[in-house]
């Protein structure tokens, strides 16, 4: 299984191929940090991205994990479920992101990051 990386930048092509071919070959899982801007991916749990976010002084209330899906297009391609987002603390009791600002704002993070598109 793939080790999870952080990013701060948009993240090339042959990488990108990288995290999928190292894990679950269709798909990566990412965590982002809303506020900070960055990114941990390829990993085989949202948490052990997670844990390496917070390791970097993130703060745990602005980390969301989802699911990017390379090879599909449109929304398809993403998938906002992660056991880190049961936070009832903040109003979200599922495993999706509930919130649709939330979820907005995590897609257009990962579009940035896996795609360059801002």
């Amino acid at each position: 299984m793939g080790k999870p990386e952080i990013f701060r930048d948009s993240i090339p092509k042959q990488t990108m191929r990288r995290l999928a071919d190292e894990t679950f070959g269709d798909m990566i899982k990412f965590v982002v940090d809303i506020e900070e801007r960055i990114i941990c991916a390829g990993g085989g749990l949202h948490s052990d991205e997670e844990k390496l976010l917070l390791e970097e002084g993130c703060q745990q209330a602005n980390l969301w994990g989802a699911n990017y899906y390379p090879d599909l297009t449109g929304e398809d391609r993403f998938e906002y479920h992660s056991m880190i987002n049961v936070r009832p603390s903040q109003n979200n009791r599922k495993q999706q992101i509930e919130s649709a600002s939330i979820r907005r704002t995590v897609r257009d993070l990962a579009a940035y990051f896996f795609e360059g598109k801002s």
